[in-house]
């Protein structure tokens, strides 16, 4: 069994940073943290979740959905099990209960190959 952490998440103003991070605890899956892809996936009400950013099992390969990309940096740390998201430039379309994923899969963004949700951390941007 894996959980995930979600943590980070809270009300900023367009144009704001904030850094989210998920803390995972695996030693029940009898695996590694490095042996899970990471995902992060985001939902707004009404509407369906959707991906925004993986990272590979061992290494910095990152790969993001294009609203995102160059504002948004996905990272992990293998030692400290957790992966991290910082998100730049926010803009008010950014407002979503944002998740973090774990995947059998190297890197995915495909929402049903992750196996293991957090409980999601909110993320509100005000114009």
């Amino acid at each position: 069994q894996v959980q995930l952490v979600e943590s980070g998440g809270g009300l900023v103003q367009a144009g704001d940073s904030l850094r989210l991070s998920c803390a995972a605890s695996v030693a029940a899956s009898g695996r590694t943290f490095s042996s899970y892809g990471m995902g992060w996936f985001r939902q707004a009400p009404g509407k369906e979740r959707e991906f925004v950013a993986t990272i590979r099992k061992i290494g910095s390969s990152t790969f993001y959905a294009d609203s995102v990309k160059g504002r948004f940096t996905m990272s992990r740390d293998n030692a400290r099990n957790t992966v991290y998201l910082q998100m730049n430039s926010l803009k008010p379309e950014d407002t979503a209960v944002y998740y973090c994923g774990a995947s059998s899969w190297d890197s995915s963004r495909a929402a049903h190959e992750y196996a293991h949700w957090g409980q999601g951390t909110q993320v509100t941007v005000s114009s």
